[in-house]
C-alpha cells in the first residue's frame, strides 16, 4: 500500500482545516488519506482509578467515553472529507495515549502527517500548541502544518477583482534555501510540490553582511555587497541546476536577498500558497530542537508550512 497523507484530528477548527488540506494534498498525490485521533486516559481515583475496586466501587466507563468521542471525531472529519471531494475514501484510526507519541508513531509510515495550528490576530502570528510543536521537533517524515481559516481559495491566485477562486492557478510554493548546508530532502519536496500544483517554485536565499571576524566561504565576503549577493546568486543557481533538470515543467525564480534569514523568509512567504522550510535530524543532549528559522515560519508564515526533516 502506498504511504497514506495523514490528518491528526481533535474536533477543532484547526484540525478540520488541516483535515480539508490533506484531503486535497492526497488527491494531487494519488496517496490514500488517514484520519487520526489520539486520546489519551488518565483515569483518577475517583472516576474509577486503581483501589476503587477493592472498595467495591464499579469503575466509570471512561475508556467507553474516550472511544465514542473518538468515533464522533472521526466522523464528524470524513464527513468534511467527502464535501471537499467526494472521490476521496478516507480511513480513521483511533489510538490511546499521549497525543505526541500517536502522531509521532503514525506519521513514521505517513507521505507527510498534516496537523493545525490556530490563526491569531494582528502581528502575534499562529498559536502553535505543544502537541504540534513536539511533532515537528521530533518527526522523521514531512509535517504540514496549516492555519484555522485556511481554504481551498487560499492556495489559488485570486480572480479578476481579487475574488477568491478554485479556478484560477496555485500560488507560488516558497523554497528557504540555506546555502551552507543545501539538503536534497528539503529541495525535492518544494519542487514535488510545485510540480502537483503547477506552481511557479520560488528559491529564497538570505546572506549576511559579513563581519570582520566571520568572512563568508573562500572569498565572497571580501567582495562589495552587490558583487557578494552575485556570488550567492551562482552558488543557488548551481544548487538548483540538477533539480530543474528532474522537474524540467517547474518554472523557477532564485532570490538572493541580505538580511535575517527568518525576516527574508517570512516577506518571501507573503502571498505564497506553501513554504517549504527544513530541520535538521540531530540528537542534541537537551532533545530534538526546532531551529530559529524554521520557528519563525511555524509560527508567525502567512501560509501553510511544510517543515521536512533531513540529515
Amino acid at each position: 500500500m502506498l504511504p497514506p497523507v495523514i490528518a491528526g484530528v481533535d474536533g477543532s477548527a484547526e484540525s478540520l482545516a488541516a483535515a480539508d488540506w490533506a484531503t486535497r494534498e492526497a488527491a494531487r498525490r494519488d496517496r490514500p488519506l488517514r484520519l487520526v485521533h489520539a486520546w489519551n486516559w488518565r483515569p483518577r481515583q475517583e472516576d474509577g482509578g486503581p483501589g476503587t475496586a477493592a472498595m467495591g466501587v464499579p469503575p466509570t466507563p471512561l475508556s467507553q467515553w474516550g472511544r465514542h468521542q473518538a468515533r464522533r471525531i472521526l466522523r464528524q472529519a470524513k464527513e468534511r472529507v467527502r464535501a471537499v471531494a467526494p472521490g476521496v475514501r478516507p480511513y480513521d484510526q483511533q489510538v490511546e495515549g499521549p497525543a505526541t507519541a500517536a502522531l509521532l508513531k503514525a506519521s513514521g509510515e505517513a507521505e507527510l502527517l498534516v496537523l493545525g495550528s490556530r490563526g491569531l490576530s494582528g502581528f502575534t502570528g499562529f498559536l502553535v500548541g505543544s502537541v504540534a510543536q513536539g511533532v515537528v521537533a521530533r518527526a522523521i517524515r514531512p509535517v504540514v502544518l496549516v492555519r484555522a481559516d485556511e481554504e481551498a481559495t487560499d492556495e489559488h491566485l485570486p480572480a479578476p477583482g481579487g475574488r477568491p477562486s478554485i479556478l484560477i492557478g496555485y500560488r507560488d510554493v516558497v523554497l528557504g534555501v540555506d546555502l551552507g548546508d543545501p539538503c536534497d530532502a528539503v529541495i525535492e519536496f518544494a519542487f514535488e510540490a510545485a510540480r502537483l500544483r503547477g506552481a511557479r517554485l520560488r528559491a529564497v536565499h538570505a546572506c549576511r553582511q559579513p563581519s570582520p571576524l566571520r568572512l563568508g566561504p573562500g572569498e565572497i565576503g571580501l567582495l562589495d555587497g552587490p558583487r557578494r549577493a552575485e556570488e550567492w546568486h551562482g552558488f543557488l543557481s548551481a544548487v538548483l541546476q540538477v533539480w530543474r533538470d528532474k522537474y524540467p515543467g517547474v518554472e523557477v525564480t532564485e532570490t538572493v536577498t541580505e538580511g535575517r534569514a527568518r525576516s527574508v523568509l517570512l516577506r518571501a512567504s507573503s502571498g505564497a500558497g506553501l513554504l517549504v522550510v527544513g530541520r535538521h535530524l540531530t540528537d542534541r543532549p537537551a532533545g530534538p530542537r526546532i531551529g530559529p528559522v524554521t520557528h519563525a515560519a511555524i509560527h508567525h508564515a502567512g501560509c501553510p508550512v511544510a517543515v521536512v526533516p533531513h540529515e
